[in-house]
């Protein structure tokens, strides 16, 4: 077919299926591969995530970026049709990731608006400190069907650069990045429901996803429970150049909530030293927070969510007061990105306490979709 012809990515020996790359190896409309950026800001003045994912299945590819200042969460979100080359182009809009080193060097980019030259913008490089670390593999199913199935890994790095916020230049030195790549099948909205969804409903799910950098190390913990406190997903690994990577056991977290919410302000992990078995304790501050179901687009965003179509060339910025909750009601039902200040045996790092606790906990004491902290 005259649409099916070779890409460019075709020349080179990577092909796992005996397919073009510009095809993946399911049918399901959910098929993704998506990244996503964290950058810190250790005085918690700032919050900046940023990703670009693409839908091969739906002829989608997108991109977003929030920037938390204060009670005020910017955005600028851009959408467009998934062409051949986008491989090899990570870019939509005014939004740009450039890989100028694999799994080690990017250029992140988010132009100005034209109409606006003081408003939201940044150009960012992200170096890697640490080798990228490789996550459980991850599924999930809704009765006997198969709804997630990823890959992904994750790295902790260096930032400089610039961003422009309000006719404000603000430098990035001395912040910490996190980031994460990952691929597979994913919901994207447009799932059908029917009775399977009707029959299989959560009755809870909570989650910690929390990659820390340290002057001379790298901690990520994962954490899924079912609303019992039965656990599907686990890991807890130390990365430390010239070491093996140390396996910190399995991570118990006692989180101190804000009173009438399931928002986290305060939390200690409980880890195992697997060489001299000794517990340790990594402590939580939260710094910042940026709800991911306002202006990032993940469920149960009602505005914009990822893979779906906005016609070509559609860009769209806009900026949310976060002051009243009240104003954002569907945000404490998706998962919540917190940047933090860690601690760990003596030493002081940053990154993103990423959480979410919804319907059923036991071992929280929350009994439904409607209980919080008291």
């Amino acid at each position: 077919m005259a649409d099916d012809r070779p890409v460019a990515l075709d020349e080179y020996p990577v092909h796992q299926v005996p397919l073009s790359m510009k095809h993946v190896a399911t049918g399901d409309r959910n098929a993704y591969d998506r990244c996503i950026f964290h950058l810190v800001d250790p005085t918690g003045e700032f919050l900046l995530i940023l990703g670009l994912g693409v839908y091969p299945n739906l002829g989608v590819i997108d991109a977003y970026a929030t920037l938390r200042v204060g009670d005020t969460l910017h955005a600028v979100r851009a959408s467009d049709a998934l062409r051949d080359d986008t491989r090899m182009e990570l870019a939509v809009g005014p939004l740009r990731i450039q890989v100028e080193r694999p799994l080690k060097d990017f250029v992140l980019t988010c132009e100005a608006d034209p109409d606006d030259p003081g408003g939201f913008s940044y150009e960012i490089n992200w170096s890697a400190a640490f080798p990228a670390l490789w996550e459980p593999h991850h599924t999930q199913r809704r009765g006997g069907r198969l709804t997630l199935e990823g890959r992904r890994f994750v790295q902790a790095g260096r930032c400089d650069g610039r961003l422009r916020i309000g006719g404000r230049e603000v430098s990035l030195d001395g912040w910490t990045g996190t980031r994460d790549r990952s691929w597979g099948v994913r919901p994207v909205p447009g799932e059908e429901g029917g009775r399977l969804a009707e029959e299989n409903r959560t009755e809870g799910f909570h989650w910690i996803w929390s990659p820390v950098r340290f002057d001379d190390r790298f901690l990520m913990v994962i954490v899924q429970e079912d609303a019992d406190g039965y656990r599907t997903l686990n890991d807890a690994t130390l990365v430390r150049d010239g070491h093996p990577d140390l396996q910190l056991g399995w991570p118990q977290a006692d989180i101190t909530y804000r009173t009438g919410t399931r928002h986290p302000e305060s939390a200690v992990v409980h880890l195992t030293d697997p060489l001299s078995r000794k517990p340790l304790e990594l402590g939580v501050e939260i710094l910042a927070s940026s709800p991911l179901a306002v202006g990032a687009g993940y469920p149960p965003a009602d505005d914009w969510q990822h893979g779906t179509w906005r016609g070509r060339d559609w860009t769209d910025r806009r900026s949310y007061d976060l002051s009243d909750p009240a104003a954002h009601p569907l945000a404490a039902y998706g998962v919540i990105d917190h940047a933090a200040r860690f601690t760990l045996d003596g030493q002081v790092g940053h990154g993103i306490f990423e959480h979410g606790s919804f319907g059923r906990h036991d071992p929280s004491g929350f009994t439904g979709y409607d209980s919080v902290a008291p």
